[in-house]
């Protein structure tokens, strides 16, 4: 148990008086007489310093830092790995095969992101054993702990407005920013006049205060970070402009595209281009166009794309929404008459740039992403639903149940095949495995009590950001069994996969050996219908009947005259 003793009297009312320092009477003890020889040899040295300190300096604190044995290792390495048919003997067979495979987007993005990473480890060389988990071969195993994420910060909407969070964009080296745009989207709405056009950046160790504000000239829909240029940002204005922001030159635009050459509706997609040089961007708006610019000059895109409709009037174009920007120079827009078309950016034509138009939405397709390890199939989010599709199908091969709530934002996880995430009008936060389960979410949060309108995935896997329709923007991690990828998980998410599309093309050919039968079936009775109208069927059929054997009978007939006459 602690004593304490508390004093309610002032200090001087208590104990010895202290009466060292009393005044006393002034008293001479030496004189000295002034001696003018000192004086004049006297030399004044100007600054004088000297250290008078005659204490040691000691620290305030103990520190015991924790020893570590330096063990250096090393590891054989002998070249490998090569296909069948390359000789690793021939040296032009070994450079032709390199280029092939450093041309590879997939090849760069994977190099890319284990940059860092392999450099930390090589700092580290000498004190740790860097390979002991390389060696184990070993996946974790997660399957019995219960999925679940946590909530790290919420970043606020500092404008007295409350504006929807339109876009985000997490800082692509290390994920330390998230650049978020917001926006009112519903049109001519009463808060347009009143409320700020600002957007802003935040570093996610500080959820407080945002670090940059982005000024536009109009409102930003969509706003997105350069993957080589971690400076550059690029986003598109409800008035259809295009504008780029360099964080070192200020928070005002450092170019903005003009009017007249730019989109006639709200920027609902942007995307940056992977190439040689990070200038190239392309633009997905509901005025009907996909516009490619160069951020170098602004003053009018390089290319243009009408989103027409072949299976409607002739002319009329569909709006997009939503955009997905492959590297092969192959893209997906979402539109807002829930159609997703392919298209090409090599065509000559605009018809010839138009691919493949897949129909399965009842509404906008608000969510659009491919899967990162299998680039053929993509996920969309629109009415009620999330489908997933495979490109040589033109049905979908997967569909969640119809929610109560529309869907507005869905995408995949970057580390598991498996695991996407969606998210609902209703504030709901749903992370789906298809590793584990196909028909629910295998986990469902209730992250805000207004609509969630977007969501986005950090490189890493277990950070994730979603936007509110009350402009609050919520940074969570996922558990390790969400974000770590599970053995043999990739070979049997593509196996299932693969069996889902399988059974959906045999259901197409099925479909249409059907239609073609109906098909048939109605030519003929159109037909009889022709010969003989309003009669019924089995008159019809005994008329042809008879007709039939008349005719038979009178070939017949024909034949036996003949042979009498011979």
């Amino acid at each position: 148990m602690e004593i304490t003793l508390f004093y309610q009297k002032e200090r001087k009312e208590f104990g010895r008086p202290v009466n060292a320092f009393a005044p006393s009477e002034v008293t001479v003890l030496e004189e000295f007489e002034h001696e003018d020889e000192l004086v004049r040899n006297h030399v004044e040295r100007n600054p004088t310093i000297l250290d008078i300190q005659a204490k040691p300096d000691m620290s305030q604190q103990d520190v015991n830092t924790e020893s570590f044995k330096y063990i250096p290792l090393g590891m054989c390495h002998m070249e490998g790995g090569w296909p069948k048919d390359i000789d690793p003997t021939e040296k032009d067979q070994t450079t032709r095969y390199r280029k092939k495979v450093e041309k590879d987007e997939e090849y760069i993005r994977q190099v890319k992101a284990l940059g860092d990473a392999v450099e930390g480890d090589i700092k580290m060389n000498y004190a740790i054993d860097i390979y002991q988990e390389y060696f184990k071969g070993e996946y974790a195993d997660h399957s019995s702990e219960p999925p679940s994420a946590k909530t790290l910060s919420v970043f606020k909407d500092p404008d007295p407005i409350k504006r929807t969070v339109s876009n985000i964009s997490w800082y692509p080296d290390g994920g330390r920013k998230l650049a978020v745009a917001f926006s009112i989207m519903q049109f001519q709405d009463y808060r347009m006049e009143q409320m700020s056009y600002n957007s802003y950046i935040w570093d996610v160790n500080n959820p407080n205060m945002p670090e940059t504000t982005l000024v536009p000239s109009s409102p930003l829909c969509c706003l997105e970070y350069n993957p080589k240029d971690p400076h550059l940002l690029v986003g598109g204005s409800y008035n259809g402009l295009i504008s780029y922001f360099d964080d070192r030159k200020g928070e005002l635009p450092v170019d903005t595209s003009i009017i007249e050459k730019s989109h006639r509706d709200p920027v609902y997609k942007i995307a940056w281009l992977s190439g040689k040089t990070p200038n190239e961007c392309a633009s997905a708006s509901t005025d009907g166009q996909v516009l490619w610019w160069d951020i170098r000059k602004l003053a009018e895109p390089s290319e243009m794309l009408q989103l027409e409709d072949k299976g409607g009037e002739p002319g009329r174009l569909l709006g997009g929404c939503s955009m997905e920007y492959s590297s092969a120079g192959k893209f997906l827009v979402g539109t807002e008459q829930g159609k997703i078309i392919a298209c090409s950016r090599k065509g000559k034509t605009n018809a010839d740039k138009l691919g493949a138009v897949y129909e399965g939405h009842c509404g906008p397709v608000y969510g659009l992403c491919r899967n990162p390890f299998y680039p053929k199939f993509f996920l969309t989010c629109g009415d009620w639903t999330v489908r997933l599709w495979n490109e040589e199908l033109k049905t979908p091969i997967m569909t969640s149940q119809y929610f109560k709530n529309y869907v507005q934002d869905a995408t995949w996880s970057p580390t598991r095949p498996g695991v996407f995430i969606a998210t609902k009008m209703d504030g709901t936060l749903d992370v789906w495995d298809y590793f584990y389960k196909q028909n629910d979410p295998t986990l469902s949060l209730q992250v805000d009590g207004d609509g969630l309108r977007t969501v986005k995935m950090q490189d890493g896997g277990t950070l994730l950001a979603t936007g509110s329709v009350d402009g609050s923007v919520y940074m969570l991690e996922l558990c390790e069994g969400l974000a770590v990828m599970q053995a043999n998980e990739k070979n049997s998410v593509m196996q299932m996969l693969e069996r889902e599309s399988k059974r959906e093309k045999n259901l197409e050919a099925r479909a249409k050996e059907l239609r073609a039968k109906e098909k048939r079936a109605a030519e003929l009775a159109s037909q009889g219908d022709g010969a003989n109208s309003g009669e019924p069927w089995e008159q019809q059929v005994a008329k042809i009947e008879e007709s039939f054997w008349t005719a038979v009978g009178g070939k017949d007939a024909a034949g036996e005259g003949e042979a009498g006459a011979e």
